[in-house]
This record gives C-alpha cells, sequence and structure tokens, in this order.
C-alpha cells in the first residue's frame, strides 16, 4: 500500500491517478470542508461529496480512470491510500 496527502482548492486537480489496474482506494477528508469527487470536469454541483470529518469514503477505480476532486471555497487535505500495484 502507499500513501499521500493531497490539497484540494477550488481549482479540479487529480487525487487518484490513472493506473493499468483496477484497484480499491480509500480517500479521508481531513477536516470540517466538503471535497467533491467526479471527473475532470467535477464541480460542487455535480461531484460526489464527501461527508465532513466522515470515515474513509472506499472507491473502486477502474482500469486507467481518474478521480478528480475540488472544494467549494477553502482547501481540504485529502489523505488517500492506494495499493502499489506496480
Amino acid at each position: 500500500m502507499k500513501s499521500v496527502v493531497k490539497t484540494v482548492t477550488t481549482t479540479p486537480s487529480i487525487v487518484v491517478a490513472a493506473d493499468d489496474k483496477n484497484r480499491e482506494v480509500l480517500l479521508h477528508v481531513i477536516g470540517t470542508g466538503t471535497v467533491y469527487l467526479g471527473g475532470s470536469d467535477v464541480t460542487t454541483t455535480t461531484g460526489f461529496l464527501t461527508e465532513k470529518n466522515g470515515v474513509p469514503l472506499s472507491l473502486t477505480v477502474p482500469f486507467n480512470e481518474t478521480v478528480w476532486a475540488v472544494v467549494g471555497t477553502g482547501t481540504e487535505n485529502v489523505r488517500i491510500l492506494t495499493p502499489d500495484v506496480d
């Protein structure tokens, strides 16, 4: 497994990069803000929202797909745990 921390801002950014394998990832938002997940066009209106101070979110990320994130205001840190398959 490998872990990283990504800072999410009001500009969409990649939090889980594409890989050549399907994988299960865990995302944990640190803080009290809401982080919205989606594709490169994610917005606060269209994104899958995370719970404030919630438990880690488990996602299955398909082959060659990325996960993007954005916040409405300020910044939030997201801890990400992924399998180290390469």
